[in-house]
């Protein structure tokens, strides 16, 4: 295994956990970040490089350029891994100039934009018969009639590009109540020239969230899945898994496969359901196009989708394999959960009984590892400094 995997950002959990999935089994790590500051998961003892690059906003083509300078000095064809919906997208538009000189999984141009852009992944759900929460669009005749009849209130204000609106707003999506709530949603939107759509909101509370976990082939074959139950999502009710666990649910599989499959999707993606309370259907909520939050929970069931996809690119594929039991793990970022659970509590939602039996589940933590403390120490000074400032 004399290829590099090159992932990109590091300065969060998730690129942490690939550097370990991979390096845990020998695979020269390199993160690459574009500035030192919080780039914990870089400090892994299982990196093996570290990179600073341009700012892919501010100079996209530069930092595109430097990767593929970077590939040149290799002696093999090096791995690319993005580890941020950002560095999916930046992969996407200059895939053509990439492909001469990185392996990486999605090789149709347009797919991994497609599936991340909520409207289009809502028309192309529609259009195979996948079942998506009733939306409106601004620009549909009798706009606000349609809210009224059809959304109705409480409903949401999406964005259709989500790492802009997160970056610019600090948030998934705006929550609103009534009209006069809706329009000062959609001017903050227009303000930032922020395309967004309004929908339904899926009745149920958090653990009626649901996902179908895949890594799909270069044949775009389903080899590897499994599916999991979220239980908190900081922020409440829209936000990312904090205390996810892994539950077996075969009607994903039925469902997600299918779909996957049927677009030509390569590599590893995760699709997001949410289960209506009233009905019991499965709607499509949103799709990500890179290693999910809780990789370290997904590697201690049996699936390092990391490596799989390594091992893949590289010509020695892994046997496939499914989870099909409930192994009774769960993902836990600690530090959001927290934060989460005062927002449950503060609402009604969940009681702090609740909250305390839900604790005692075995746990894949996010950040910290035993064996391999420092970017969990380093994470938690960073938090201790934020405190103290307060």
């Amino acid at each position: 295994m004399n290829n590099k995997a090159v992932i990109l950002g590091c300065n969060y959990y998730i690129g942490l956990s690939t550097i370990r999935c991979l390096g845990v089994n020998g695979v020269h790590t390199v993160a690459v970040d574009y500035d030192e500051h919080d780039r914990y998961g870089a400090e892994s003892k299982y990196c093996s490089e570290r990179l600073i690059a341009p700012y892919y906003k501010k100079d996209p083509q530069g930092f595109v350029q430097f990767l593929i300078d970077y590939a040149k000095k290799q002696n093999e064809t090096p791995v690319l891994i993005p580890c941020h919906d950002a560095y999916v997208e930046i992969i996407d538009e200059y895939l053509d100039e990439l492909k001469d000189c990185y392996l990486f999984s999605q090789t149709q141009k347009g797919l991994a934009t497609t599936v991340m852009n909520k409207e289009t992944l809502h028309s192309l759900a529609v259009e195979k018969g996948m079942a998506v929460p009733e939306t409106v669009r601004l620009n549909d005749e009798d706009f606000f009639e349609k809210i009224d009849t059809i959304i109705k209130y409480p409903c949401i204000v999406k964005p259709t590009d989500s790492p802009t609106f997160v970056a610019t707003f600090r948030k998934k999506l705006f929550k609103v109540h009534n009209q006069e709530e809706l329009k000062e949603a959609l001017q903050k939107a227009a303000s930032k020239e922020l395309e967004v759509i309004v929908q339904r909101i899926i009745p149920g509370f958090d653990d009626h969230m649901y996902t179908f976990d895949a890594y799909l082939n270069q044949d775009s074959k389903v080899t590897h899945w499994t599916t999991a139950q979220k239980h908190r999502q900081y922020p409440i009710n829209f936000g990312a898994s904090v205390y996810t666990e892994q539950r077996y649910v075969p009607e994903l599989y039925e469902i997600g496969a299918k779909f996957l499959e049927e677009i030509g999707y390569k590599g590893f993606g995760e699709i997001e359901f949410k289960k209506d309370a009233e009905t019991g259907k499965f709607y499509l909520i949103e799709i990500n196009a890179r290693i999910t939050n809780f990789n370290t929970m997904l590697n201690k069931v049996g699936l390092n989708f990391p490596y799989i996809t390594y091992r893949e690119l590289i010509g020695s594929p892994l046997p496939p394999k499914a989870v099909k039991e409930d192994k009774n793990i769960v993902f836990w970022y600690a530090y959001e959960d927290l934060l989460a659970i005062r927002g449950y509590i503060r609402t009604g939602q969940l009681t702090r009984k609740q909250i305390f039996l839900s604790l005692f589940k075995k746990k894949a933590y996010a950040i910290w590892d035993w064996k391999d403390p420092k970017p969990g120490l380093i994470f938690f000074k960073k938090i201790a400094r934020k405190f103290l400032k307060r």
